[in-house]
């Protein structure tokens, strides 16, 4: 919802509160109470349900209404996470009652959105969890949690060095080390992922402006960076204030980060290749019409998913899956990286089949710049310099019950 009012204002924003407010009141009864509890979440108030069930019943007739405007109005997509607590089974007091309906609601995100779920007393400590983590990554960049370490991109029929992609690491004072897969669907949800993005980007132009040969720095964008208006102009300034060639810097993009506006994502994409920014098609095969994105956008090189590498050479369907996107490369041009090389066989099977870049493990693990320093000419630290070996490359109503319900408002795509 916080994307819907940051890239489309926030008369876009009432608009998908005015829709979810109509699915969810068309289907309640007599007696039965829509409110709207701040930001994007709605509580619906039931008293007198038969049985449990019920209320499973009343939260999957709400997803069906807002299913079915969907289908029935152009412009946005908007789907609802659902969370159920039952009065007195799971609380007695309004508070209690509430707060676990909005655990409920964390799981229901959680495991895939537009779905329901009831409360559980295991899920308590597990929200509360993701609420301390989110309310960590707000102040996480200003604490200094952040670092990055870099994995090398080597070209397969030389063994030379090209570049690196820049990747996310945050050790939390008191956590230690938290993976980027617990964190970043947080910062995601949550929205800091925009100031977390901002400022790998701006890290990676720095340490990559100070490095002696002229590698490429690859930096993952979200899909909140990419739909923000301001996102080419901010990449401009970047690129001068660190005095980075613009040739030098490579934007990943996820074709899931296309769909959810594609004019807009063409549009900024136009305006980063105008800079000289090269652009490249991460994760390829994994999201939504792949082919007619590689038409359609001014990629410069396709990275094949580390899916598709595992086992290629054991594998014949993706072996036949890897064989076509090579060819699709070369037929249109771009060079092809693929991910996630982990054996010497994987490597022998993309040198035969000419792939251009490889990157994974058995090329090298990510570590700290220092550790690349006959390279990049940046000094190791006096203590020894470690690889990051660790990662590779988240009111009481008798016989009743409160659904806590929240949509998940995606970008208009036209």
């Amino acid at each position: 919802f916080k994307e819907v009012n940051d890239l489309f204002g926030h008369a876009a924003g009432d608009a998908v509160l005015q829709k979810v407010a109509h699915c969810a009141s068309s289907v309640l009864r007599h007696g039965q109470m829509l409110a709207r509890l701040g930001g994007d979440e709605f509580a619906i108030i039931a008293p007198n349900l038969p049985d449990p069930q019920a209320a499973g019943r009343i939260a999957e007739a709400v997803l069906s209404a807002l299913r079915q405007e969907n289908r029935l109005s152009p412009g946005g997509m908007v789907s609802a996470s659902i969370g159920i607590a039952l009065y007195p089974l799971d609380a007695d007091e309004q508070a209690a009652l509430v707060s676990h309906a909005d655990t409920a609601l964390y799981r229901a995100k959680a495991e895939g959105k537009d779905t329901f779920r009831y409360f559980e007393a295991s899920m308590g400590a597990e929200a509360r969890d993701r609420r301390s983590l989110e309310q960590d990554l707000r102040q996480a960049v200003a604490r200094g949690e952040f670092r990055l370490v870099y994995q090398p991109q080597k070209e397969i029929s030389s063994g030379r060095m090209i570049g690196f992609e820049a990747l996310l690491r945050r050790q939390h004072p008191d956590r230690g080390e938290v993976p980027p897969s617990v964190f970043i669907p947080v910062a995601e949800d949550s929205g800091s992922i925009a100031q977390i993005g901002e400022w790998v980007l701006s890290t990676a132009c720095e340490e990559a402006a100070t490095w002696k040969n002229p590698l490429t720095v690859a930096v993952n964008v979200s899909a909140v960076q990419l739909h923000n208006p301001d996102f080419s102009r901010k990449v401009h300034e970047v690129l001068l204030r660190t005095g980075l060639a613009a040739g030098r810097l490579e934007l990943e993009i996820t074709e899931t980060a296309l769909v959810k506006d594609m004019p807009r994502a063409l549009a900024t994409l136009r305006q980063i290749k105008a800079l000289g920014v090269r652009v490249a098609m991460d994760d390829f095969g994994t999201g939504y019409s792949s082919l007619s994105n590689l038409r359609a956008f001014p990629f410069d090189k396709i990275k094949i998913d580390g899916s598709f590498i595992k086992s290629v050479d054991r594998n014949g369907q993706v072996a036949t899956i890897v064989r076509a996107v090579l060819g699709l490369g070369r037929g249109l041009g771009l060079p092809v990286l693929a991910e996630g090389v982990e054996t010497l066989d994987e490597l022998r099977f993309l040198d035969a089949e000419d792939c251009d870049i490889g990157q994974g493990y058995f090329l090298g693990r990510p570590g700290p710049i220092e550790a690349f320093s006959e390279l990049t000419g940046v000094p190791a630290a006096d203590d020894g310099v470690k690889e990051d070996a660790a990662t590779a490359k988240v009111e009481n109503v008798r016989g009743g019950s409160i659904l806590m319900l929240q949509p998940a408002a995606a970008a208009r795509s036209g």
